[in-house]
């Protein structure tokens, strides 16, 4: 379930922004590549931008697990970026900078299945297979309550009513199931399970960068009497390290999929990022249908309403076998804000 649901045309219209989604290799229509890892996956973003003649610097959007790539947009390419908007982002479990405290409090959520599909993701992926074929990929998808049994580790109706109360109000909405319907349907399309268990691996592995790379902080000079010459000769400014922009992240307090406490570990290691808690809400709620929120997540990046883009002529983009993306509305991992 990606993207962001019932998110009204109108709205881009008003603020002037452009919104662009995009399937990852082997989700959708797009083709697999079985040697990805996050650093072509911020190029396939760079190379999709430039592509569609986004010549400014744009946002990038990470919801859930597909965050990982928001996070490795701001490492491999923070030149093209004017910030990011995290919603419940997912970092690693596994990362070796938590303390005790954060990681308690990240696990503790979790269910014995979850914990279980974690531990096989990084230690024995080719057995994960088996589970996702019994859910999502078995063709028996018509039950909300499968997926999140998988990814909660029991079946709705299980949870007490305080646990879910929202997230399970808004997931029982007609409105919601049909939405439900045809994401998965468009992400499962070429029924195989393979790319889905690269996302797996992807999330729990060496990502070949640390959150810590991100943190805005002044570059050490090098040591010594002449470096500290060439400073003072050059006339330089300070130079600085990390991603420059502006990071909001958007955190649901009763949120049982990303733990509040795994937002606690990204701000203590990026103190500069803005997180705004959102006491009583799920993993769903707060992004998925809610014609407010999206007005207020807009006015937070954005600040006033600008109006409608110019119209621009149409772009043609010539695809070929190894650069072939398609764009997609309702199926992506994550999403792409362009604003003037």
């Amino acid at each position: 379930m990606l993207g962001i649901p019932g998110l009204k045309a109108s709205l881009l219209e008003e603020f002037g922004v452009r919104l662009l989604t995009y399937d990852l290799p082997g989700f959708g229509e797009s083709d697999p590549y079985p040697y990805r890892n996050l650093e072509s996956s911020a190029s396939d973003m760079l190379f999709l931008a430039n592509a569609l003649g986004v010549s400014d610097k744009f946002w990038v959007v990470g919801y859930s697990t597909g965050s990982v790539h928001a996070w490795a947009a701001l490492r491999y390419i923070p030149d093209r970026l004017a910030g990011a908007a995290m919603f419940a982002p997912m970092v690693n479990p596994y990362d070796s900078l938590m303390n005790r405290g954060e990681r308690y409090g990240i696990w503790e959520k979790w269910t014995r299945k979850r914990k279980f599909m974690y531990f096989l993701a990084r230690r024995f992926p080719k057995f994960l297979s088996y589970f996702y074929r019994q859910s999502f990929l078995s063709g028996k998808h018509g039950q909300i309550d499968q997926w999140l049994a998988l990814t909660l580790g029991r079946r709705v109706s299980d949870f007490l009513h305080y646990e879910l109360s929202k997230d399970r109000a808004l997931i029982e909405d007609p409105i919601y199931e049909e939405f439900w319907q045809r994401d998965v349907e468009e992400s499962i399309r070429q029924g195989n399970a393979k790319p889905f268990v690269e996302e797996a691996v992807l999330q729990v592995s060496n990502w070949g960068f640390s959150l810590a790379d991100l943190k805005l902080q002044k570059k050490q000079r090098g040591k010594g009497i002449l470096n500290l010459i060439k400073f003072f000769l050059s006339g330089s400014e300070e130079e600085y390290t990390g991603f420059l922009g502006p990071i909001h992240i958007w955190q649901g307090m009763d949120d049982k999929v990303v733990p509040p406490s795994m937002t606690d570990f990204v701000h203590r290691v990026l103190p500069s990022a803005a997180v705004h808690k959102l006491p009583y809400e799920g993993h769903f709620t707060y992004l998925y249908f809610c014609d407010e929120c999206h007005r207020q997540i807009f006015t937070t990046l954005f600040g006033t309403p600008q109006g409608p883009l110019p119209v621009n002529n149409t772009i043609e983009v010539e695809q070929t076998p190894l650069d072939d993306i398609q764009v997609q509305e309702d199926a992506s991992t994550q999403d792409d804000f362009k604003t003037d």
